[in-house]
């Protein structure tokens, strides 16, 4: 989600996108579940 000096700031909705299709494999599948549900059911955003 963050800024690369190769490329620019991908968003939450890309890496949500990441970790999600990474699931199981590269992500503890419980974790990428409690993940998404924080961000995407409970709207959680970044402080500022």
């Amino acid at each position: 989600m963050s800024h690369r000096p190769y490329r620019p700031a991908l968003g939450i909705d890309a890496a949500l996108e990441e970790i999600t299709r990474n699931k199981g494999k590269a992500f503890d599948t419980q974790v990428v579940d409690a993940c998404v549900k924080l961000f995407r059911e409970q709207h959680y955003v970044f402080a500022d």
